[in-house]
Parts: structure tokens; C-alpha cells; sequence
């Protein structure tokens, strides 16, 4: 039910950042008569501004959710393990989702709640709802943002910092790359710990077959199976979702 009511509300999101920008009256298909008789029939502008918020509205969601750092994490434990197609990218991509609506929840719970439910209910105006959709959006970026990356694109949008009375104000034009650029590091360091054991066991297995003058035997075809046998051994898969899950305060 979960997993349904987050599609729901990932649909009903692009059609009050639509219906938001193109008024309340939503028409379909205009009607023209012609001198014959006839009828020529003509998409509206609405209906092209629809169609271009669901084409961004899935990258700007992605960008705006815990997939990036989950994603870019497991790209690199596949890569350290020395096992480019185990898992597959469709397993990682697909586990990425699920563990970003489990991380999620909370936020789209709380858009649902506030701005959606109420919306559909007609209890408030599609903008009104677009911005109590947005605001837990905004929350969970900001607590992830650091304040350093901020303060670099809030002084690159050409915006004075004596002007920003609280963080929440700040604009999701400027938040929304800081948060990405927050992400990136965040997941790139939580690689470079998941690498570190890994190439331990590579150094001690090259170091070994060297000593034994086994030159053309490949260290990496010798050290998988240990590194295979240490992730298991320590229940890394368990490790590493509750490791990510901790990382964003869930």
C-alpha cells in the first residue's frame, strides 16, 4: 500500500505543479469550426506544459531523494568487491528504490497528509498543496545539506546572505544543488571506507603471490573469494542498509 500510495503521490504532484502553473481550467481539446462544416481540433497548452512536467518530474524527484547517495554507494561496493557485474545494475537500481521509500516514508507520508490528500478532498487550492507538497521535500534536503556547499551556490545565484532571514527560506532553486553536491560527497566518502578492507586484501594477496614468485597467476582472481567470504562474514548487506539508513537520521 505503501509503494502504491508513493506513485500516487508522485503523479498527483506533477499534476499540481502543472495545474499550478496553468491556472485552475484545464481543457483538453479546443474545438475550431471551418468554413466547410467541419472541426479542426488543437492540443492546448496545458496539455504540452502536463506532458513536459512528468518528462522532469522523475529526475527532479530522483535528485531530490536519498537514491543518488544509495545508488553511487552500492556502484562502489560492486566495484571494490571486483565484481563489475554482480549484482546487476537493474538489482542495485531496483534496491536503491525500495530502500529510498523506506527511507523516504516519513517525507512522502507527510506530502501526502498535508498537501495531497487535502488537495484531492478540494479542501485547498493547488497552490496551497504544491507548497505543503514541497515543504517536507525542503526539510529533508536542507537537514542533509552542508552548510559550506549552501553558501557556495547561494552566493553564485547572486543572492547577498544578509538577506536570508532563516534556512527555511532558503530557495529550492539554491538547495536543490547544494543537496546534490552534499550527496556526492557524503556517498563518495562512505565509499572510500567501504574500499579500504577490500584493498587490504588485494595488497596481502599480490604481496603473497609475489613472495612465491607466482607472477602470472592474477592476484584479483585470487582475492575475490576472500573478499566475497569477509562481506559475508560480517553480514555486510545488513551492515550497509542500515549503515545508509543511519546515514540520513532513519
Amino acid at each position: 500500500m505503501k509503494v502504491l500510495r508513493v506513485g500516487i503521490l508522485l503523479l498527483l504532484t506533477g499534476l499540481m505543479a502543472t495545474s499550478a502553473m496553468a491556472g485552475s481550467d484545464l481543457t483538453l481539446v479546443t474545438s475550431t469550426p471551418t468554413a466547410g462544416g467541419g472541426q479542426t481540433y488543437s492540443v492546448t497548452l496545458q496539455i504540452l506544459m502536463l506532458m513536459t512536467a512528468f518528462t522532469f518530474l522523475p529526475t527532479a524527484l530522483l535528485m531530490m531523494t536519498s537514491f543518488a547517495r544509495i545508488t553511487i554507494v552500492l556502484a562502489i561496493l560492486r566495484q571494490a568487491l571486483g565484481t563489475p557485474q554482480t549484482p546487476s545494475t537493474q538489482i542495485i537500481i531496483g534496491l536503491s528504490l525500495f530502500l529510498t521509500f523506506f527511507i523516504m516514508s516519513p517525507v512522502l507520508e507527510g506530502a501526502y497528509r498535508d498537501g495531497v490528500k487535502p488537495y484531492m478532498d478540494e479542501q485547498i487550492s493547488a497552490e496551497v498543496a504544491l507548497e505543503r507538497v514541497t515543504k517536507p521535500f525542503h526539510g529533508f534536503m536542507l537537514a542533509q545539506t552542508r552548510e559550506t556547499d549552501l553558501a557556495l551556490f547561494y552566493s553564485l545565484s547572486g543572492r547577498s546572505e544578509e538577506t536570508l532571514e532563516s534556512p527555511e527560506k532558503v530557495p529550492m532553486s539554491v538547495l536543490i544543488p547544494s543537496f546534490i553536491t552534499s550527496e556526492l560527497k557524503t556517498a563518495f566518502q562512505i565509499g572510500f571506507l567501504i574500499f579500504i578492507p577490500f584493498v587490504v586484501i588485494d595488497l596481502v594477496v599480490a604481496s603473497t603471490l609475489m613472495s612465491m614468485g607466482m607472477m602470472m597467476l592474477s592476484p584479483m582472481l585470487i582475492s575475490l573469494p576472500f573478499k566475497i567470504m569477509l562481506f559475508v562474514l560480517v553480514d555486510g548487506w545488513a551492515l550497509l542498509m542500515s549503515t545508509l539508513a543511519a546515514s540520513f537520521g532513519t
